[in-house]
């Protein structure tokens, strides 16, 4: 879907297959229709949001709703993802959701001296997960109010 007339798009950064559709598949069958962009690792993540690389030619100002973002990616990895959002500028305040597996107390202690927003930790039941990715999907993009555009 074009981001022009959708601005309200997800981005979910995440390597494993099967945790893609599985949160495709939530976010839908929770009737949340935004459009979701997936980028499989961290390069490709910045990539998307700092329009460069492969997504040179997107409008930078047009930033996703909220960035689903697992920690354990290829490339460049999910807290240096973060860290990356947290000191521009532009991105500074967009919201990020830790989705990950992961249930390192440090993972999530960095995650939130980093700024994250919240961290989700994979549930490992097929319903479980899938009810955690409806309830965040709903939170972010239904209930929570973001700062206006523009403001940094």
């Amino acid at each position: 879907m074009n981001e022009r007339r959708n601005p309200n798009t997800i981005l979910l950064v995440e390597d494993n297959p099967n945790d893609e559709a599985l949160t495709i598949r939530s976010l839908s069958k929770a009737g949340v229709a935004n459009s979701v962009v997936v980028t499989r690792d961290g390069e490709e993540a910045l990539d998307y949001l700092f329009a460069t690389g492969a997504h040179a030619d997107r409008d930078p100002s047009h930033l996703p709703a909220v960035v689903l973002l697992d920690l354990k990616l290829p490339k460049v990895d999910g807290l240096q993802v973060l860290e990356k959002i947290r000191s521009s500028p532009s991105t500074r305040a967009l919201p990020v959701v830790v989705l990950t597996s992961s249930d390192e107390e440090r993972d999530r202690t960095e995650s939130y001296n980093l700024g994250v927003n919240s961290y989700v930790r994979k549930p490992i039941k097929f319903e479980d997960f899938s009810e955690a990715v409806r309830q965040v999907g709903l939170y972010w993009l239904l209930l929570n109010e973001p700062p206006p555009r523009g403001r940094k």
